[in-house]
């Protein structure tokens, strides 16, 4: 994180950019999780269901925005966070992640940053949009 001293709002603190999901990330998620829904590794499924492919686990997306921020700012610093699911991440997607100060308070003698969150595809639709709370 940058010296807190010279963060102001604008800058971004959060930036990272994760490989492409593919069929064996969602396997190991599906294991990981115990969220083995077939809309996420059964294709056969999915276009039964409408879809053109399986399709990422939301919160398999909130994972990597978490881990973005906790890359960023150490998780003892972190005040809050929360996400809102705003679009199905496809097979494929190479998500970033960022997050943007837009306020600068002190709250309890502590300084602190409120951050917009959001995460990307490599098309730039939007899949997850959120905020965060971090110590300075």
């Amino acid at each position: 994180m940058t010296a807190t001293n010279d963060i102001k709002v604008g800058d971004r603190l959060v930036h990272k950019t994760f490989p492409p999901i593919n069929r064996h990330k969602l396997a190991l998620y599906c294991g990981a999780s115990g969220d083995h829904n077939p809309i996420h590794v059964d294709i056969d499924f999915a276009k039964a269901a409408g879809f053109p492919d399986v399709f990422a686990h939301g919160m398999l997306v909130m994972g990597c925005l978490g881990q973005a921020l906790t890359d960023a700012v150490p998780p003892a610093k972190l005040r809050a966070f929360a996400t809102r699911f705003v679009a199905i991440t496809q097979l494929g997607a190479k998500l970033t992640c960022e997050g943007t100060v837009t306020e600068l308070f002190s709250e309890n003698g502590e300084r602190r940053a409120k951050l917009a969150l959001t995460t990307r595809d490599d098309r730039g639709e939007v899949k997850l949009e959120g905020s965060a709370v971090v110590a300075l």
